[in-house]
């Protein structure tokens, strides 16, 4: 069994049952209306797999940034845990990469969806994998895991304490100070900021608006795209 992980004060943490997925139960708890701060987790020893509840009290459109601050929380994680040498980046609007390539991702929900409304809660999960799940090493060039990226000596709960941490102070930073701060430290670390990108849409990647959306331009017009679009239906 593994030992139990120590959270910061304010957040506390329920393990789930081994075939339960985290994300799920967060969200069932939350709409049942668990405290905020709760932590659901997996204690799998071969992927992190965490989902963080908040009741938030500003409209979605604001709230939903959280997940930057989620992103942050983890790539800072890495920069303590991990050697030295390991980069981490983002891909919006979910993506984890280490050392260029895909390695875990962020989901999250809300009970609403219109960007003015004000939610009950807002679910934030991180997913992150320690080895790779099927096939030999670099068989997926485009996919990683953190073994491979030279990261033994973690493991999914240091690094869920971790997180849990930094997650924390970059959520008091979120609160006292409001965007701009988590967009700074958000941004060098998206390595597709400037670039033409395919996905979500195609276009050239320009940049983040005041309410965190992708400035996506497409010839001589520049679009939004929200967060909020890439929230799961609960």
């Amino acid at each position: 069994m593994n030992e139990s992980p120590l959270f910061p004060p304010l957040l506390t943490g329920e393990v789930v049952p081994k075939h339960t997925d985290p994300f799920d139960k967060a969200v069932s708890r939350a709409i049942a209306g668990v405290d905020s701060g709760t932590i659901f987790y997996s204690e799998a020893d071969d992927t992190l797999n965490a989902a963080l509840v908040l009741a938030p009290e500003t409209p979605l459109e604001d709230a939903i940034q959280a997940v930057y601050v989620a992103q942050i929380g983890l790539a800072e994680s890495l920069g303590a845990l991990a050697p030295p040498e390991v980069p981490v980046h983002f891909q919006w609007p979910d993506r984890i990469k280490v050392n260029g390539a895909l390695c875990g991702n962020v989901r999250f929900a809300a009970d609403v969806s219109d960007p003015k409304a004000y939610p009950n809660w807002l679910v934030i999960g991180v997913t992150m994998p320690f080895t790779q799940k099927a096939g030999e090493p670099g068989e997926n060039p485009n996919e990683t895991c953190l073994y491979e990226e030279g990261c033994v000596d973690i493991t999914p709960m240091t690094l869920l304490e971790s997180w849990s941490k930094h997650t924390l102070l970059w959520l008091t930073y979120f609160m006292d100070s409001g965007f701009e701060r988590v967009h700074n430290d958000w941004r060098p670390r998206c390595d597709t900021l400037g670039k033409v990108i395919e996905k979500p849409r195609q276009g050239i990647f320009v940049g983040l608006d005041e309410k965190g959306r992708m400035l996506l331009r497409q010839d001589v017009m520049t679009e939004t795209l929200s967060l909020i679009e890439f929230a799961e239906h609960v």
